[in-house]
Formats: C-alpha cells, structure tokens, sequence
C-alpha cells in the first residue's frame, strides 16, 4: 500500500505560480511512476504530467508544456509540480498517483494508488 498527500495548492492571481508537492509512504518511492491529474467541477479528470522510476523521463499535456514542470527526489520521497503562468482554467484539484512501474503512466486506469487532491484556484 502507498499513501499519497498533496500539498501546495492556495488560491493565486493569473500569472502566478505554485508549487504542489506529493509526499508518498508505505512502499520503496523509487519504484513506482508517478504523475498527476486534475479535475475541475463538473469535468472528468485529466492527464497533467508524469515521470518515470528514475525521474528520466517526463510527460506532459500538450497544453501545459512550457508551463508546468515535473520533478521527483527520490531521497525524499516525494514528487513536484511547478505551475508558472497560471491562468483561471488551470483551477481544479490536483491529484498526485503512483504506479508501480518503471515507464511513464498516463491515463488514470493506470495508475494504483491516488492521494486526497489538493485545491488550486486561479483568480482573473
């Protein structure tokens, strides 16, 4: 068993920028792919990023690329989601996962384990 839990999410003005963190337990961090979702009231969740085991290779949707990043520290057991340029549709709740696999993930039916979400709100 894995548990995740997010954390970073606030409210912030268009053009700003966060930083969620998902700190994971209960099982080797390093051997599970990780990613994360969102969703936004009454819309299905959707792919926003993922990474693979060793942090070598990264995923995005076509949509986020330039903006957010994906990092992961396997020491500390933990994986990040820099968000620059925020704007008002990038407000949702954010959901970190872990698969455990070596190669990226990008679908939620995927993926094994989720954490509680965390609330990102983008104001105009």
């Amino acid at each position: 068993q894995v548990q995740l839990v997010e954390s970073g999410g606030g409210l912030v003005q268009a053009g700003g920028s966060l930083r969620l963190s998902c700190a994971a337990s209960g099982r080797t961090f390093s051997n599970y792919a990780m990613g994360w979702f969102r969703q936004a009231p009454g819309k299905e969740r959707e792919f926003v990023s993922a990474i693979s085991r060793s942090g070598g290779s990264t995923d995005y949707a076509d949509s986020l690329k330039g903006r957010f990043t994906i990092s992961r520290d396997n020491a500390k057991n933990t994986v990040y989601l820099q968000m620059n340029s925020l704007k008002p549709e990038d407000t949702a709740v954010y959901y970190c996962a872990a698969v455990n696999r070596w190669r990226i993930a990008t679908s939620t039916s995927e993926y094994d384990y989720w954490g509680q979400g965390t609330q990102v709100t983008v104001s105009s």
